[in-house]
């Protein structure tokens, strides 16, 4: 029997969070602050992450928001610790974003519009998915540098 259990656990992450917010900007302050906490105890740098937090989780309270509804943020750092992948799932499926090829540069004298932007320059890999109904996700995910590698 435990043979047959091995192989999923190798499949399984090797560090995982998640949690629900309300979609105000207490809830994107605090889902900024929990990523910084978790991953400075995972031993993960967090500036980049933070940051990526903090774009997602603020266009979930802006974009996503339905009321009643919470946006869910799910940190994963892949078996391997290789990759640490940023999820924030909000109740509006229905507006999807653009894709990373589709992003539009706003004016220079916009005042929004240059989240997804970020999440570009900072993520190694990003995209959006629609459901389960009425859901849709925003991930991100950055590939981690062993800390002996870094310099």
């Amino acid at each position: 029997m435990n043979q047959e259990i091995a192989p999923l656990q190798l499949l399984a992450p090797r560090r995982a969070f998640s949690v629900l917010l309300s979609p105000t900007r207490r809830g994107a302050r605090l889902a900024r602050l929990l990523a910084t906490a978790h991953l400075g105890e995972w031993g993960i740098p967090s500036e980049s992450a933070a940051q990526i937090v903090a774009e997602l989780a603020a266009n979930a309270m802006v974009h996503g928001c339905v009321p009643g509804r919470d946006f869910r943020l799910d940190l994963t750092v892949c078996e391997g610790g290789g990759v640490l992948r940023i999820e924030v799932s909000d109740a509006r499926g229905e507006c999807l974003p653009p894709g990373p090829a589709d992003v539009v540069i706003p004016h220079d004298d916009s005042e929004s519009g240059r989240g997804l932007l970020i999440v570009e320059a900072l993520a190694d890999r990003w995209g959006a998915s629609a459901g389960p109904f009425p859901r849709k996700t925003v991930w991100a995910e950055l590939d981690l540098v062993p800390l002996h590698q870094q310099a």
